[in-house]
């Protein structure tokens, strides 16, 4: 079969570049068949045929150059195509590659799918979250609801319930709900706990509640039901990036999104990611 290849760079990344570059060139090299593009922004720098990120949802194989928050941008924009993440970041919980390794376990990865048509992957669960007329986007690490600023006097009062069952509620600056892939990023830094990427699960934690309970590890089929009030306004805002003003009392429900991210190729050592953390 004909492989369509979309390749992703970190922005004014000259390394990302010219490994995008070389990618490029290695594959429409090797195969005919082969057809690789770069996102718009890296085309300007090196010269080779682009389309638009979101384009590339079509595409059968998607390659991030970058940190974890290129993957996560891509992730937004490519929906369900399979990604493989290539490291240039410090930690990399979701890029396994190596520069040095890429165009060898590309190349490989584009055999594969002109032999057999699949990849082997994994899914990744990302979170919805809806209100009153509103949708945020699909999130990959976490769903937070927070006041209107971080500290005192910017706080809200928020209610939990997990299923309709009550769990908390208290003064505090926000509530997050985080994936497995999330529990390392905002979640560990608000005191969350750290979840294995291969368990099946939700986090529910507190940040800076007056009256706090402990994070709550929740079933992964689980809706959580965020209830805002005594405040102003509030954001609900998926991966740091969409964002949504609710003016309180607001409820705001979070549940597992319909669409997995899947990442192809080899995956990142979670405990080697772990020793990276500051």
């Amino acid at each position: 079969m004909d492989v369509a290849v979309g390749i992703v760079a970190q922005r004014d990344n000259e390394r990302a570049q010219d490994l995008a570059a070389t990618l490029v060139d290695t594959l429409e090299r090797e195969d005919d068949a082969v057809a690789a593009v770069v996102d718009e922004e890296t085309s300007t720098a090196i010269d080779r045929n682009h389309a638009p990120v979101a384009a590339m949802a079509d595409r059968d194989l998607v390659v991030s150059i970058g940190g974890d928050g290129t993957l996560l941008f891509v992730a937004r924009e490519v929906g369900g195509a399979p990604i493989l993440g290539v490291n240039l970041g410090e930690v990399g919980f979701l890029n396994a590659v190596a520069p040095d390794d890429a165009v060898d376990v590309v190349t490989d990865l584009v055999a594969t799918l002109r032999e057999t048509g699949d990849a082997d992957g994994r899914e990744l669960a990302r979170l919805g979250a809806s209100g009153d007329g509103w949708t945020l986007e699909p999130a990959l690490n976490e769903i937070v609801v927070h006041g209107s600023r971080r500290g005192r006097g910017g706080g809200v009062t928020v209610e939990i319930r997990v299923d309709g069952e009550y769990y908390a509620e208290s003064r505090a600056d926000g509530v997050l709900v985080a994936t497995p892939t999330g529990s390392t990023a905002y979640n560990l830094s608000e005191g969350g706990p750290l979840v294995h990427p291969a368990a099946d699960a939700l986090v529910v934690t507190q940040m800076a509640a007056m009256d706090s309970m402990p994070p709550l590890v929740a079933d992964p089929d689980a809706e959580i039901t965020l209830t805002v009030s005594e405040a102003e306004t509030a954001y609900a805002i998926s991966d740091g990036r969409n964002r949504q003003e609710i003016d309180p009392p607001a409820t705001v429900d979070v549940s597992v999104a319909d669409d997995p991210v899947t990442l192809v190729g080899p995956q990142a050592n979670f405990f080697d990611g772990l020793e990276k953390l500051e």
